[in-house]
């Protein structure tokens, strides 16, 4: 059974960083399309950042430069550094997998499989 659990969350200050994780479970991490989204309040959930089974990844423009993403094969657990964060960084941070081949894209259509969510808040 597939399931994403994600930690990391909180509040800082602008200018900040935080460490999002999402550990997997049920398949092999560095072999599919998974991908880091966020949500604010009224807002749609956008893609953050994708990485492909090649380890080919494509960011937002709005956090290229600030946020990484990484992954642990031997802990089966993916990551999301976030350094210089910013008010409108705040948003509920999901992982998610999709085991179907195609190209790997900042698509919330494009994934299947989703955690629960960690809440980040920036403060200005």
């Amino acid at each position: 059974q597939v399931q994403l659990v994600e930690s990391g969350g909180g509040s800082v200050q602008a200018g900040g960083s935080l460490r999002l994780s999402c550990a997997a479970y049920g398949y092999t991490l560095n072999t599919y399309c998974m991908g880091w989204f966020r949500q604010a309040p009224g807002k749609e959930r956008e893609g953050v950042v994708v990485i492909d089974g090649g380890g080919r990844t494509s960011y937002t423009d709005s956090v290229k430069g600030r946020f990484t993403i990484s992954q642990d094969n031997a802990k089966n657990t993916l990551y999301l550094q976030m350094n210089s964060l910013k008010p409108e960084d705040t948003a509920m941070y999901y992982c998610a997998v999709d085991f179907r081949t195609g190209a790997c894209v900042l698509s919330r259509a494009r994934f299947r499989y989703w955690g629960q969510g960690t809440q980040v808040t920036v403060s200005s």
